[in-house]
């Protein structure tokens, strides 16, 4: 796991979390919710890390909503801050897109 996973885990964990404007809109466009994502973050895996993203360090992780269907979801750090855990964005994968575990691009 890397560490940027660690530390945001830690920190949804805490309830250290805010979700950005664009995360709500995102979340509603796929009927998603916050609460799924906030727990679903407990067992979400790393898919890509940008630890060297200009607004901060983030990932982008598999998760899976309350249906037990793939969420991908970005959640970062401000730059120049420890916390809070930022709920980025979360969509629903495109399977013309993604590999068959959701895992990979194709």
């Amino acid at each position: 796991m890397s560490r940027i996973l660690e530390l945001l885990k830690n920190l949804v964990f805490e309830g250290d979390v805010i979700i950005s404007v664009h995360a709500y809109d995102e979340l509603s466009a796929d009927s998603l919710t916050v609460r799924s994502l906030v727990s679903g973050m407990e067992n979400a895996v790393l898919l890509e890390n940008y630890p060297n993203f200009n607004k901060g360090p983030c990932v982008l992780v598999l998760q899976y909503d309350k249906e037990d269907q793939p969420v991908h979801a970005v959640w970062g750090i401000a730059r120049g801050t420890k916390r809070p855990a930022v709920l980025v964005t979360a969509y629903r994968p495109d399977p013309d897109k993604w590999s068959e575990d959701f895992r990979s691009r194709k």
